[in-house]
């Protein structure tokens, strides 16, 4: 169990920028993959495994893994926002259709009020607003498309600013882990991977 940190790629290797992998030590890195991928400057959970079965089963869309992420967003969220998620639709900018998300947990909040959690190199311009309306918000959802939670927020005329993984499943991120920092999962865990495992094989 990984807390991947922002500013590293998900991928096992690469030679323009640090990867998730450069969080381990070298000698036990060999054989070892990231389960799916987070954006660049998205932070979380990150499984790290040599289990091709597990990994397989737990990114496959058919299997409805479920996947809840934190996020802060500007804009103006609404009640019918909320619905259009739950209803499922295309993507922005693009003929994907996603399958429903659902939003809870939010709080709203202002510019002003988020501002450490802008990225440098925008945050000069939204802080031009300073009571420019934001929320943060726990969005649940049972695909890994690309960019999937950033272009539903934008299908609902908002935009993510800060996206953090925090449940893949039954997996949770330890909240002992900060960023960059790793453990082995726990025998609790370590059984509940068997358990997944063992479930799908059957279908």
């Amino acid at each position: 169990m990984l807390n991947k940190p922002s500013g590293v790629i998900t991928a096992v290797s690469d030679k323009e920028s640090k990867t998730v992998m450069d969080c381990f030590p070298q000698d036990i890195r060999p054989g070892l993959f990231p389960v799916g991928r987070l954006d660049r400057d998205t932070e979380g959970l990150l499984i790290i495994t040599d289990d091709g079965d597990f990994a397989f089963r737990m990114l496959r869309p058919e299997f409805g893994i479920t996947k809840r992420y934190f996020l802060r967003a500007f804009g103006k969220i609404s009640e019918e926002k909320i619905k259009k998620l739950a209803e499922g639709g295309r993507l922005y900018g693009n003929e994907k259709e996603a399958k429903p998300a659902f939003l809870s947990d939010i709080i709203l909040g202002t510019v002003e009020r988020d501002a450490e959690y802008l990225l440098e190199e925008y945050r000069a311009h939204c802080i031009k607003n300073p009571k420019g309306e934001t929320f943060s918000a726990v969005i649940t959802v049972t695909e890994g498309k690309r960019h999937e939670v950033k272009l539903l927020l934008k299908s609902i005329g908002c935009r993510v600013f800060y996206l953090k993984r925090i449940a893949m499943g039954s997996f949770v991120l330890d909240p002992v882990l900060g960023p960059g920092e790793y453990r082995e999962f726990t025998p609790k865990e370590a059984k509940l991977a068997e358990e997944y495992r063992k479930i799908f094989i059957e279908l």
